[in-house]
């Protein structure tokens, strides 16, 4: 009984932080262009001369 007193809490407090975090990135755009960012990893770059 006491391990969840410790468990629960320390989960409750990682899904905040799971949930901050989403938010921190849905504010700052990183979901604005999926369709951009799915096809751009298709282009081949350039490679600069070694």
């Amino acid at each position: 009984m006491t391990g969840l007193a410790f468990l629960i809490p320390i989960a409750l407090g990682m899904g905040l932080a799971g949930l901050a975090a989403f938010l921190w990135s849905l504010r700052d755009g990183q979901y604005e262009d999926l369709d951009g960012a799915a096809a751009r990893i298709l282009i081949e770059d350039e490679e600069t001369g070694s």
